[in-house]
């Protein structure tokens, strides 16, 4: 807040009605722009796969959700999260009971069904005064989120024991990321690259992804795809359906809406859900041989060919994404063909045989970039990460003119605290795809460093900083 970042206030332009307005009006628009689409089509569960009852949620299941939760409150919650963890051996038989009586019965409860959004701005670089720079975050009570983890808990635990999880799907699972997503990514293309291939990437983004989410085929695919049944997909009906929201900013509160889809943006399970709802998009890319890559709505397909093949290699992709693009509407999700990017990748021998021609994705096209921004990680056409590091330095320096500002205002280790924070750690994301750069790219990287150092240490450009350097590890 010292440097004006972080969340940004919203626009007192903007009203509470205006938010809602827009949020509801945007699904309709796109669930009327699918109500034409064909029938979904729906992947077999495996032979003898099958999850229809829960397991008992014991005190000490509730004791350790609660223990984990994050020490952050919403007006949603009655009782703020550190007194909750105050009280917890008073609390927990009664939640435990609660709980399993909801598992049991296949019941949802109402009271956990109503969420007040707040909108959050999707970038800061956005104009704070239009409401579509706005995105919705469910803020629901964390009662409701302590019984959603339980319950992700034994779901997750079932889909890894019958191997349901999509392999090449890395949002919201531990050990993946959007760094490891990418990682992935690059290490595929480069090895395309490095036998002499031509390679081409589509980054493909949804509109309002989990606002869109179909109830009643989310339930089908829950019981056709991954072998739900019994209470358990009737619990899951029950969290779906019957949810409410309004906006709030303050007192000020806009009516409320009854939601007829979407999985809530803010919520603990939404997530594993819309995961599972579009996981069919991985062997939908395999049959057309390409490779994709997800990271919750965020999708990449991405393949290689001889260099001498690429007329019809951009066919294939072409039909590829036309296909994926079918998938969703029948699904009632859409495709934002604004956002879709496409670089294609080759050593510099083979740069001139690269298409130089539009992909033509159903009515439209999108045209080849010099370079993409992959979750946060810059592709260059050649593969040599320099407008990654340009951006980063660039950025970074940035930040640390910012942080000047206040160095007289703020102690010593405060600051240095914010230079770990805000340029330190942020430079170290995804510094997995820098192994191998030429000197002159970790020279300009070290700048970073230096320049850190000598700010936190109040020494001038000409200052030696080597043993300053090594005193801050």
């Amino acid at each position: 807040m010292l440097l004006g970042r972080g969340q940004l206030p919203l626009s007192s332009a903007i009203t509470v009605d205006d938010f809602n307005k827009f949020f509801v009006d945007k699904v309709a628009g796109i669930r009327s722009g699918t109500a034409d689409a064909s029938d979904p089509t729906f992947t077999a569960a495996t032979p003898g796969v099958s999850l229809s009852s829960f397991s008992a949620i014991s005190v000490s299941d509730v004791v350790a959700g609660i223990m984990k939760l994050p020490d952050k409150s919403s007006a949603a919650d009655p009782l703020p999260v550190p007194v909750l963890k105050q009280v917890t051996t008073d609390i927990a038989p009664f939640l435990m009971e609660l709980f399993n009586r909801s598992l049991a019965a296949g019941h949802f409860p109402s009271v956990f069904k109503e969420a007040f959004v707040t909108p959050v701005i999707k970038k800061p670089s956005l104009d704070a005064v239009e409401v579509s720079s706005y995105r919705p975050i469910s803020n629901l009570p964390v009662i409701s989120k302590l019984l959603e983890r339980l319950v992700t808990k034994q779901l997750t635990d079932y889909l890894r024991s019958a191997d349901l999880l999509p392999s090449l799907q890395s949002g919201f699972r531990p050990g993946h990321s959007t760094e490891t997503a990418a990682l992935w990514v690059l290490c595929d293309i480069l090895e395309a690259v490095n036998c002499g291939d031509v390679a081409a990437l589509v980054l493909l983004d949804l509109s309002a992804a989990f606002d869109t989410v179909d109830h009643a085929i989310l339930c089908r695919r829950l019981r056709m795809s991954y072998g739900r049944g019994g209470p358990v997909l009737e619990w899951f009906h029950s969290y779906l359906h019957g949810r409410s929201q309004y906006v709030r900013r303050g007192i000020l509160r806009s009516p409320q809406t009854w939601l007829k889809c979407g999985v809530p943006q803010g919520s603990v399970l939404g997530p594993i859900l819309f995961i599972l709802y579009i996981a069919d998009l991985v062997g939908l890319n395999e049959q057309h041989g390409f490779r994709p890559h997800l990271y919750a709505d965020d999708t990449q397909v991405y393949g290689s060919c001889r260099p001498y093949d690429v007329a019809d290699f951009q066919v294939r992709l072409s039909a590829c994404v036309d296909d994926i693009a079918v998938w969703m509407l029948a699904n009632r999700l859409q495709l934002n063909i604004g956002k879709t990017e496409l670089l294609w990748c080759a050593t510099s021998r083979h740069r001139q045989q690269l298409p130089t021609s539009a992909l033509r994705i159903g009515s439209d096209l999108v045209s080849p970039s010099a370079s993409v921004s992959d979750l946060g990680i810059y592709f260059d056409a050649d593969l040599s990460m320099r407008c990654h590091v340009q951006k980063t330095v660039a950025n970074y320096f940035a930040v640390l003119r910012q942080l000047r500002s206040i160095r007289r205002s703020v102690p010593t280790s405060v600051y240095q605290m914010l230079v770990v924070a805000l340029v330190l750690s942020r430079l170290d994301y995804g510094n997995a795809v820098l192994v191998g750069l030429p000197a002159y790219l970790y020279n300009r990287l070290q700048s970073v460093l230096n320049a850190a150092a000598r700010s936190i240490a109040g020494l001038r450009r000409s200052d030696h900083i080597t043993d300053t350097l090594a005193s801050f590890h």
